[in-house]
């Protein structure tokens, strides 16, 4: 079985395009929800973070992902430290998921694929693009967060100029038809692949 990584910054729409894989039969597995359980039922990963950010990162038991946001994305040091808690244990949650999964191909779709180095583990990589002002534009209408909070997030990924010399395939997601298109053409050609 092959796993095929799919990635692409804050609002261009990655998680969409994932969920079109799952309506043709692939499994996904989206990591930034699979990290935010985590963070909540793993003992280890919340006594790390407490004491890395303080009590104030969880809240009723659960974190709280407005105060460690405003905190680790203006901080490039705990942004770091916060990954290297956090995703280490994703990976492994993962490849557990993974072995329990019977089709040619599985979906792993996270925000930071290229940055923490997990593409290298995937056979191969979807990269979703779209234009800043498109996804500044979706992630105003998603989140209500002002164009600084946005900006500052996306200045912690890497600019699509850069993933795209790691991507094995790209897909523009402006236009919902097309990209759907996109997707079964990609859909096939995977399935191939991974015969």
């Amino acid at each position: 079985m092959k796993i095929v990584g799919l990635t692409g910054g804050i609002g261009s729409g990655k998680t969409t395009v994932a969920l079109m894989f799952k309506e043709l039969g692939v499994p996904v597995y989206i990591a930034d929800k699979e990290a935010k359980k985590l963070t909540n039922s793993s003992k280890i990963i919340k006594r790390k973070l407490i004491q890395l950010l303080g009590n104030a990162a969880y809240k009723d038991d659960a974190l709280d992902s407005k105060f460690v946001a405003d905190k680790i994305f203006n901080d490039a040091a705990l942004l770091k430290a916060t990954n290297e808690i956090i995703h280490p244990r994703v990976a492994k949650h993962f490849k557990r998921w993974a072995s329990k999964q019977h089709t040619e191909y599985v979906i792993k779709e996270a925000a930071i694929l290229f940055e923490n180095g997990s593409y290298k583990y995937c056979d191969h990589t979807i990269l979703v693009t779209a234009p800043k002002k498109t996804r500044l534009q979706r992630i105003i209408k998603r989140d209500h967060a002002n164009v600084e909070a946005i900006e500052a997030r996306m200045k912690n990924q890497w600019s699509d100029a850069k993933k795209m010399k790691l991507a094995d395939f790209i897909i523009e997601n402006i236009d919902l038809n097309k990209t759907e298109s996109e997707v079964k053409k990609l859909h096939t050609l995977l399935c191939k692949k991974s015969r």
